[in-house]
């Protein structure tokens, strides 16, 4: 109820990660932005399978269910083609939680996107180095996308990566922490974003038959 009036106050929008409920019974992982400029909202595509939805749910859930107590395992995902969202002056591609693996979908916001913003919750990680490891696919896709990324976690790594994937700040992992920072918005497009993953496709089927043409006789 203060994310609105806050951004308000500061002339300024905020991004809040919350589960939402537009029609009875649709449950969505979202992002909605508050602030100066008119309310908007991302739906998490990707879902995770057996925690976000249970596959097959009529003949599997029942089972589960006996089971196990997964609260909101039955989300709705959201529409594959939602557009950037227009905050703070910029258009902000975004992406929920393990979404930003994904290089080839994360792409699908660009060129309208001039900034990332990934939303995540690395609990079950625990202590490991699994945050660690999401993070560097977050740095990937700033890399491969020429795009900055704000990246928020409760139990993560939280940090502003720049466009070239370099860590910017970081807080520190376990920490209640204020992390600021200066980020500027970019354009255009990169390789990445003009193809896709068929450039590795490409590169793979060359190097075999190089390596299929070249084999030294027997």
């Amino acid at each position: 109820k203060r994310s609105k009036p806050l951004g308000y106050e500061n002339n300024s929008d905020i991004l809040v990660g919350l589960f939402s409920e537009p029609e009875r019974g649709q449950y969505y992982n979202s992002v909605f932005s508050f602030g100066h400029s008119p309310m908007q909202a991302y739906h998490k595509v990707h879902l995770v399978p057996f925690g976000e939805f249970i596959p097959w749910s009529d003949l599997l859930a029942p089972l589960i269910h006996s089971v196990l107590n997964i609260p909101l395992d039955d989300q709705q995902r959201g529409n594959p083609n939602q557009p950037p969202l227009r905050v703070g002056g910029q258009w902000v591609g975004v992406d929920i939680c393990y979404e930003d693996a994904f290089g080839d979908e994360i792409r699908q916001a660009l060129p309208q996107a001039t900034l990332l913003a990934n939303f995540t919750n690395d609990a079950w990680f625990g202590s490991s180095i699994g945050p660690e490891q999401h993070l560097q696919m977050a740095q990937t896709r700033a890399l491969e996308t020429g795009r900055p990324m704000l990246r928020v976690t409760n139990t993560g790594v939280t940090a502003l990566i720049g466009a070239h994937g370099e860590i910017l700040e970081r807080a520190p992992r376990g920490e209640i922490f204020n992390l600021g920072g200066n980020i500027s918005g970019y354009g255009g497009v990169t390789p990445f974003v003009l193809v896709g993953n068929y450039g590795i496709l490409v590169l793979c089927a060359l190097a075999l038959i190089l390596s299929l043409r070249w084999r030294p006789l027997r």
